[in-house]
């Protein structure tokens, strides 16, 4: 009788030894699903809106609540033409494209002001109708 306690004594140890192995295990190696991970590091991407700031000294802007900075390698055009900081403008429309830089900050790679050239496209055709209508008549 006192061997078969024994054994299950022992068999009862072991088995709390391996549960608290196993667990421990799964906690150390544990690690956030690629997809979490994805979700805090910023990749590169477009952006549109309104300039609810320009920093002209901390050389960057803000369109909602994202902040870019401008590089020397940003290429800034404003109505199609090429611009620089200076010539942006608070509430004026802004597009362009990020990367990230090292130390999470986003970089603008290009920053377009003002309104795109395929928004005023209508516009003009609609102008060159309206002329073509008055001299023919």
């Amino acid at each position: 009788m006192k061997l078969l306690s024994k054994i299950t004594l022992n068999s009862l140890i072991a088995a709390a030894l391996l549960w608290a192995q196993a667990s421990f295990s799964a906690e150390s190696t544990n690690k956030a699903p690629a997809a979490e991970k994805q979700s805090t590091e910023k990749k590169a991407h477009p952006f549109r809106g309104k300039l609810a700031a320009v920093d002209k000294a901390a050389k960057s802007i803000t369109i909602g609540k994202s902040v870019y900075f401008i590089t020397s390698e940003t290429r800034i055009k404003k109505d199609g033409k090429d611009a620089t900081l200076e010539d942006a403008k608070v509430g004026e429309q802004a597009s362009g494209y990020a990367k990230p830089l090292e130390g999470g900050k986003m970089a603008a790679s290009s920053l377009n002001l003002g309104v795109k050239s395929e928004e005023k496209a209508p516009e003009k055709k609609k102008q060159k109708k309206d002329s073509e209508k008055s001299q023919s008549q």
